[in-house]
């Protein structure tokens, strides 16, 4: 994920610059003096010491046969383990999109003025953050045994619409509703803390202004808001995605339930679970890099010194330094040859 350092720029250290202390009266200073920064062994050696560490563990990994790589590879892009994986980027997609709209809503009667909306919203988001998620699976799961039928009519009246719950709850539809449900509830605690961040000054004077409601969301609150937001949500969508392995117990084909039904019957526990993990490390990666350059987007105009350059820019920078100085020598050598050719015809 990337920090605050990484999106806004460090503060500058040339605007207010402190003055170099004089030397005292009668001290002589010599000219050639020059500041040199002081020497931190402990840095180095602490760096020494978690490279080695590090290196130790990754040849522990490689070198270890127990991991079967040769396994791992076979099975990667399995046909199998494709379409698991697909249906949990799916899964993902969907729940987060679903509970972020419904979390908006509840985020809304949160912040309303009127006293039932308020204890409602309230109520839904105490209720789901306080049970585990895979009690709320298995709740909705076997909801038939509770409700064996759904209907829509009068309260304490006739039903006009009925509908069997054994018909309408499967696996899958079990697995999407249980977990919009709950990413509803997180959803809704993150954007009423990204409304809460935008300066109540601002919509006053956006207010004092005659600015509509729709122009003051759209332009002031919601950029402004998208701040706070995006972090969290990012951080939601990477827990969501992880979070999906869950509905392996109700035998609904994602990506770890695809790499059980393997290694069940070929008794390739470790490589089997490696793939899923490194699948799951390859997308939270990718999922990172969005992650980063959403930030960056609605970070412009927070500081009056612009965005830092992203990885890449930096990069490309290094390479451009790294070809000047490689043609530097050339340039003087060249520079010398023809002096000295001009020094030999004269």
């Amino acid at each position: 994920m990337a920090t605050p350092q990484d999106v806004l720029p460090a503060p500058s250290l040339t605007e207010n610059p402190v003055p170099a202390p004089e030397p005292p009266a009668g001290a002589v200073v010599d000219p050639s003096a020059r500041l040199v920064a002081r020497r931190r062994p402990g840095q180095w050696v602490s760096a020494a010491v978690a490279l080695l560490l590090f290196a130790m563990a990754l040849s522990s990994v490689i070198r270890n046969k127990a991991f079967q790589w040769d396994v791992v590879a076979d099975w990667f892009t399995a046909t199998s383990v494709l379409n698991g994986l697909t249906l949990t980027l799916w899964l993902t997609a969907v729940t987060l999109g679903l509970g972020f709209v419904l979390g908006t809503v509840l985020a809304t009667m949160r912040l309303s003025t009127n006293p039932v909306l308020r204890t409602l919203s309230w109520t839904y988001i105490w209720i789901f953050r306080s049970t585990p998620a895979l009690v709320q699976l298995l709740l909705f799961f076997n909801i038939g045994a509770l409700y064996p039928t759904l209907g829509l009519g009068i309260p304490f009246g006739p039903e006009f619409v009925t509908v069997r719950t054994v018909n309408l709850f499967g696996p899958t539809l079990t697995a999407v509703v249980g977990l919009t449900l709950l990413e509803a509830a997180y959803a809704a605690e993150v954007v009423r803390g990204g409304i809460l961040s935008v300066d109540r000054g601002q919509l006053e004077a956006a207010s004092a202004l005659g600015l509509g409601r729709w122009r003051v969301l759209r332009r002031i609150i919601v950029p402004q808001a998208m701040r706070s937001i995006v972090p969290t949500a990012g951080n939601m969508l990477i827990s969501a995605l992880k979070g999906t392995s869950i509905i392996s117990v109700l035998a609904v084909s994602d990506l770890l339930y695809s790499v059980q039904l393997v290694y069940l019957q070929s008794y390739q526990v470790i490589p089997m679970l490696m793939v899923a993990t490194i699948w799951y490390i390859v997308i939270t990666t990718v999922l990172s890099v969005g992650q980063y350059y959403v930030e960056r987007h609605y970070a412009k105009g927070a500081t009056r010194d612009g965005l830092p350059p992203t990885p890449l820019q930096k990069a490309r920078a290094a390479w451009r330094r790294l070809r000047a100085a490689a043609d530097a020598p050339a340039g003087a050598d060249a520079a010398s040859g023809a002096k000295t050719a001009a020094g030999g015809t004269r």
